[in-house]
């Protein structure tokens, strides 16, 4: 069976405040049912706009799509990330990602449900640790 979700079906909506720093709007585009635990979502982070340090059980893929970004794990550099570029994050490994703090960016992420869970939310991202002063 083929099943096609309309762009028009999957609204972009403003994510949890609690995990986010900036405007920034997530539009779901998949979420795969069992046995298969993959999930996707476009996100859009406008200028300097940030996650929240988070993890992923089964790591996670970004894809950039539009505009400039940043992601930065524990204990390394921030790295800049244009349209084109693929981040893979390792299962558990903390980390953020978001916009340059002068131009917008846009990624697919994808991840997998391990047991339900897909991310594991922690503290927000100070300002050092996004200018990769920290």
């Amino acid at each position: 069976m083929v099943t096609i979700t309309r762009n028009e079906e999957r609204p972009a909506r403003t994510p949890p405040a609690e995990y986010f720093t900036g405007e920034v709007s997530l539009e779901p585009l998949f979420a795969a049912e069992a046995p298969a635990r993959a999930h996707g979502a476009r996100v859009t982070f406008q200028p300097g706009a940030r996650t929240a340090w988070h993890t992923h059980p089964l790591g996670q893929t970004l894809i950039i799509t539009h505009g400039s970004g940043r992601v930065g794990r524990e204990g390394g550099p921030v790295e800049s990330i244009q349209p084109g570029d693929v981040v893979w994050i390792q299962p558990g490994e903390k980390h953020w990602h978001g916009a340059a703090p002068d131009t917008a960016m846009t990624h697919i992420a994808v991840h997998e449900a391990l047991d339900g869970e897909v991310v594991q939310w922690l503290e927000r991202v100070s300002d050092e640790d996004y200018e990769g002063r920290a």
